[in-house]
């Protein structure tokens, strides 16, 4: 697996945001984007997913979390995979843990699968994270929450969605987002208008 793109803490390192990319991406696709708005003692890991076969690309290979099998909100889902990423998240917030920054100070963000992939691992994680940054996503293996749930009902979560989004519909967005609101304390769900499958200034001044 290709090391992630570490941007390092300008002065003394006291929080941690591992954020992981979409679909085809690297880790160098969100690198330069978050080092401009993150706080100076922050440290930021853009790590890379492992290249696969992804069924919603006719088994093409490309940068990818898990499977991806379609994008329909009933459709089967690579809970194997899913889980399998889902324990790389943790290993990479238990090293920083280690490293001596606790997990209250460590933040998991994404777009797209890799918001998915953040959202499913925050609360899937026994310790209360910072917080979740969820850009154009959705929760994967939804039908399994709250019941899957381990994380406190504290840890705040930003959602962010374009509204003439074409790849992940706006409107997974929204259910995602009222599913997470019925057993988390701290949802916010923010609508960009005009947005696609990107990211805007507006978004970034949010996330920050």
């Amino acid at each position: 697996m290709a090391a992630p793109v570490i941007v390092e803490a300008t002065v003394k390192q006291t929080a941690t945001l591992i954020f992981m990319h979409g679909l085809g991406d690297t880790g160098h696709g969100w690198s330069s984007a978050l080092a401009a708005i993150r706080p100076p003692f922050m440290k930021v890991i853009c790590p890379t997913a492992p290249t696969q076969p992804v069924s919603l690309n006719a088994g093409f290979r490309m940068p990818s979390w898990f499977d991806l099998k379609t994008l329909d909100i009933g459709g089967p889902e690579d809970e194997p995979g899913i889980r399998a990423a889902r324990d790389n998240v943790h290993s990479m917030i238990q090293k920083e843990v280690s490293a001596g920054i606790p997990a209250n100070r460590i933040v998991l963000g994404g777009f797209s699968q890799g918001g998915a992939l953040a959202l499913y691992s925050a609360l899937t994680f026994e310790q209360s994270l910072a917080g979740v940054v969820a850009l154009s996503c959705w929760l994967p293996l939804h039908k399994q929450f709250p019941g899957a749930k381990v994380s406190s009902d504290e840890v705040p979560i930003f959602q962010a969605h374009g509204d003439y989004d074409p790849v992940v519909p706006y409107k997974f967005g929204q259910l995602s987002a009222s599913l997470l609101k019925s057993f988390m304390k701290n949802v916010t769900f923010k609508t960009y208008n005009g947005l696609s499958h990107s990211s805007s200034e507006d978004e970034m001044d949010d996330v920050k």
